[in-house]
């Protein structure tokens, strides 16, 4: 259904009172006042609604993070339960029961492999968590020359200072380069470029000739998101752990973004079918889209490396909210849907996403259509200036919330889909496509991309 991409005097005030105030993320101010943030009234299940009353189907899951659309009621009675008992006291000398629960159960989906759970507040703190209990376990244990770091070519882990140092995407990350550290960039194994044996091989060279000094190998775990949603196999994912296994190097699995059944299992890494890495990162849908919460799962090998009475040996990284009781009560609440059976029901959505999109492979503009459980993407040749920002605002007069990256149109919607929502997003997404690519860009500005 199309529609005007004018708003409501409600919605046009709070986004003239948002540009007043408001520092958006991923934005270049000097252009939202240009194009206007769109104002957001309400959500219920997959949509959202402006001040109008137009509704967007949220297609990116507001950046990855809602899993069973917006006001869940399952998740909300938790919270509102939970806020009626302890909505937060300190973790340092306290605890409480929803955030030992929620480590005992994500440890018990490990198979107790990963049986301590430290928390932060969101996505890049976890990561900085990780990578600081790297380092710092190995200096307990009298190898403080394994300080460096391993990441993969176009690889995102966030944007705090530590974070962005294992991140190459230089959208982020050139700004600030001379404020970071410097991580070695092993390549990608791209599946579209069928380069996973050499990306393999070139780590080994790069172990060999670095294990003494390296702390940790970082990934994501089977699609590498603000990538353009590179997508590889299990088999990469095994020889990554044969290597750390055999350099004695660790493995951090970064599955903030495709944790939390996004890839079709829990944790992305039980596709490897081979044992269990150092560390492993959550956030973004641990909570449904709800409160933040991150967190860092690890092994009692590096647990123990910290237990000593000696305070400076221990991990004395924090964070004021850190296993907030509201956020822990939500992503209980998730995890009792998970073991209801929502893995079943996400392998069926995604075979209705898969059916639906099918016919978009015969598109001439249309490269490399792929799909990793409940993430789907392609790439389109010769978008033209500004294509991901101009199929964005298309987009919205279609009722699709949605936000590609550079060339890469994906869609990572939350765990709610009937055949009926998966031919609208195929139908939605075609005449979108179809309409920008017919546009004539009158403008000699660079295409920039339009960031998860």
């Amino acid at each position: 259904m199309s529609q005007s991409p004018h708003f409501s005097p409600a919605g046009a005030d709070w986004q003239q009172r948002s540009l007043a105030a408001v520092w958006h993320p991923c934005t270049q101010m000097a252009r939202a006042a240009q194009l206007p943030p769109l104002a957001i009234a309400r959500g219920a299940g997959p949509w959202l609604y402006d001040y109008e009353g137009r509704r967007y189907f949220d297609a990116n899951s507001s950046w990855w993070v809602n899993l069973f659309g917006h006001a869940d009621a399952g998740i909300n009675a938790a919270i509102k339960q939970q806020l009626d008992t302890l909505p937060h006291v300190m973790l340092a000398g306290c605890t409480h029961a929803p955030a030992v629960r929620l480590a005992e159960r994500l440890s018990a989906l490990t198979g107790g492999a990963l049986g301590h759970v430290f928390y932060g507040s969101d996505g890049a703190s976890a990561v900085e968590i990780a990578l600081k209990q790297s380092f710092h376990s190995w200096r307990n244990r009298g190898r403080s020359d394994k300080r460096e770091f391993v990441c993969l070519k176009n690889g995102y882990h966030g944007e705090t200072i530590g974070a962005l140092a294992v991140t190459d995407v230089k959208v982020f990350r050139d700004a600030y380069d001379p404020l970071l550290m410097r991580a070695h960039i092993a390549p990608s194994p791209d599946a579209r470029l069928g380069n996973e044996a050499q990306a393999l091989a070139a780590m080994r060279d790069l172990f060999v000739q670095r294990h003494q000094q390296l702390a940790a190998l970082i990934i994501e775990p089977l699609v590498q998101g603000a990538a353009g949603m590179v997508m590889y196999g299990p088999e990469y994912l095994r020889g990554l752990r044969a290597l750390c296994s055999e350099f004695e190097v660790h493995l951090i699995v970064d599955e903030i973004a495709m944790g939390c059944g996004r890839t079709g299992t829990f944790f992305a890494w039980e596709q490897a079918q081979a044992p269990w890495p150092d560390f492993i990162t959550l956030s973004k849908g641990i909570t449904g889209g709800t409160l933040p919460l991150s967190l860092v799962l690890t092994t009692e090998a590096v647990y123990q490396a910290f237990w000593s009475e000696d305070v400076a040996r221990g991990f004395l990284h924090s964070h004021s909210y850190t296993g907030n009781a509201l956020a822990c009560a939500a992503a209980n609440a998730v995890l009792d849907r998970f073991e209801a059976g929502q893995l079943q029901a996400i392998a069926a959505q995604a075979e209705l996403l898969r059916a639906a999109f099918a016919p978009l492979a015969a598109h001439a503009r249309v490269r490399h259509l792929r799909q990793q459980g409940m993430v789907l993407a392609f790439d389109v040749q010769d978008g033209g200036l500004r294509f991901a920002e101009r199929f964005h605002l298309t987009a919205r007069t279609h009722e699709l919330l949605i936000r590609p990256i550079g060339n890469t149109v994906y869609l990572m919607p939350p765990y709610v889909i009937d055949a009926e929502a998966a031919a609208f997003l195929a139908r939605a997404v075609t005449l979108t496509l179809d309409e920008v690519l017919s546009q004539s860009i009158a403008s000699d500005c660079p295409d920039q991309p339009h960031v998860a």
